[in-house]
């Protein structure tokens, strides 16, 4: 997989995600599930515009398959409220390539950008019926952190992963540029 900034152009495949009731369902309360093209479109510009204004490591990306070029969901490495200091590890993946590993790869990719960015800790906010995300940041070297309301105003699970916790034999997926690649 590779990681990528978003384009206006990823509108369609980016609504296969976003437009679908099994992945938006994890994401309340924070997103919605977006109706239509246009709605898309609009958020796109809006994560492309948020991005622009980003400090490294924080930003939101496209998850494109090398295989064959499409686009099959997005990551971010965004800061949670309260406070902003704290900050999150997410992908949303379209359910069809749901256990493929691209989640694992998405993890690991996002946080090797982070830790070579001093960041000390990254969090997963899982809610609690959420068993595939959570099994997902188990099996990748995140560990229980507790239940919180801390965030978002409704109780979910956090899980913590430290820079000596990151498994060394992760696969290495391709980063967008300014990601550190080798």
């Amino acid at each position: 997989m590779i990681l990528r900034t978003w384009h206006i152009d990823d509108a369609e495949a980016a609504l296969g995600v976003y437009g679908n009731a099994e992945v938006t369902r994890w994401l309340s309360p924070i997103m919605e599930q977006v109706p239509d093209l246009p709605a898309m479109r609009l958020l796109l510009r809006q994560w492309i515009s948020e991005d622009a204004r980003a400090v490294p490591p924080v930003g939101r990306w496209c998850i494109q398959r090398r295989e064959d070029n499409s686009v099959i969901g997005g990551a971010t490495l965004l800061r949670l409220p309260p406070g902003n200091q704290d900050l999150e590890v997410g992908w949303h993946l379209h359910p069809d390539l749901w256990e493929h590993g691209y989640a694992s790869e998405t993890m690991f990719a996002l946080a090797g950008w982070a830790f070579r960015h001093e960041v000390d800790e990254l969090f997963a906010v899982v809610q609690p019926d959420n068993v595939q995300a959570a099994e997902t940041v188990r099996e990748n070297g995140m560990e229980w952190a507790g239940e919180t309301d801390k965030y978002f105003g409704q109780r979910v699970e956090l899980y913590r992963l430290r820079p000596a916790d990151l498994d060394r034999s992760a696969r290495r997926a391709d980063l967008p540029p300014g990601f550190g690649a080798q």
